[in-house]
């Protein structure tokens, strides 16, 4: 299996560059909420996809969307709920495995170590137009030990550094599968059509911060205003009107649809499944698949796509330590 991490860093901080309320589909109060085994039943539901904001042109253009009923994981996959999986079924993440030296012929031999991609800003101020100036492949950064030294993933922390790969894997033992990437932003706006931010219009809503994203200068000076650097432990925040936490920053969530920035032209509007293959001008020979919902990384300054509607997009086999997922389920 490949590893593309090494490669896929740059990717994934290509993925962060750029980084009128209709009322026909009212969100369900919180006390009408359904919440069976740790997912949320969320309503079938018509919706405007996509975004009109000029800097993501590959959330264009807007399109109306109309989806069955379906089955969500309340937040992000745990690290606790990852390990029963792998204690489970002995699975090894892509991150575990070093990488085949004939998949790499250019790269020696002895640096095709197993490892992942790590946020590993340096202490002072960087031309934000380079990406790998924060982005470092680190030896043994896996799930387990997210930053690739002796700390421990911590148990009701998403799990991370898993690739795509790797969230198809738990989703089969589990009985449930990706979410497509309508579903997803369906769920994400709860009722909310077309408002900058999944949760409304204000960035603060009565001076509080609704979702773990980077303040300060970045990459190198967070200034933790939200109370987090880095990765939140799930439930941190409110749930939206749907029951679901951390639909917006904390970790980027994969789903399931090929990513195209031209895809949104020709969508069919009944449960749209994504393109049948990928395709990233950027990076036209790695497959991709979408990405949703931003990170703690990001921020108006650099990285602003955890706002409503925003896409990310990521190779199939890279991970890093702002990156997980959730399941749905029929």
């Amino acid at each position: 299996m490949k590893n593309l991490a090494i490669y896929g860093i740059l990717s994934l901080a290509l993925v962060c560059h750029a980084c009128t309320n209709s009322n026909k589909n009212q969100a369900p109060s919180q006390q009408q909420v359904t919440v069976k085994d740790g997912m949320v039943w969320i309503p079938a539901g018509e919706f405007t996809m996509g975004s009109s904001d000029e800097n993501f042109i590959d959330a264009q253009p807007l399109h109306q969307v109309s989806l069955e009923g379906f089955w969500m994981d309340e937040h992000e996959v745990t690290n606790a709920a990852f390990a029963a999986f792998v204690k489970a079924t002995g699975y090894q993440t892509v991150a575990e495995i070093a990488p085949n030296p004939r998949d790499f012929p250019a790269i020696p031999a002895e640096n095709l170590v197993a490892g992942s991609a790590v946020f590993s800003p340096p202490n002072y101020a960087v031309d934000l137009s380079n990406p790998l100036m924060w982005w470092k492949y680190v030896k043994g950064a896996n799930w387990k030990h997210p930053f690739g030294d002796e700390r421990i993933a911590v148990d009701d922390e998403p799990v991370v550094q898993v690739s795509y790969t790797d969230a198809i894997a738990y989703a089969k033992w589990a009985g449930k599968r990706l979410p497509t990437e309508a579903e997803w932003e369906y769920a994400a706006r709860a009722g909310k059509e077309q408002q900058p931010y999944y949760w409304g219009n204000d960035l603060k809503p009565n001076g509080k911060w609704q979702a773990n994203i980077f303040q300060g200068q970045f990459p190198n000076a967070d200034s933790k205003e939200d109370g987090h650097i880095g990765v939140a432990k799930v439930k941190s925040y409110a749930a939206n009107a749907f029951g679901l936490y951390d639909m917006e920053g904390n970790v980027w969530e994969w789903c399931n649809d090929f990513y195209r920035p031209d895809h949104y032209e020709n969508s069919p509007k009944q449960n749209p499944q994504g393109p049948t293959d990928s395709y990233d001008p950027q990076e036209p020979g790695l497959v991709k698949r979408v990405q949703r919902g931003g990170s703690f990384l990001c921020s108006d300054e650099y990285c602003n796509r955890y706002r409503a509607g925003a896409r990310g997009k990521g190779e199939v086999n890279s991970a890093s330590n702002n990156l997980g997922f959730r399941c749905v389920k029929d």
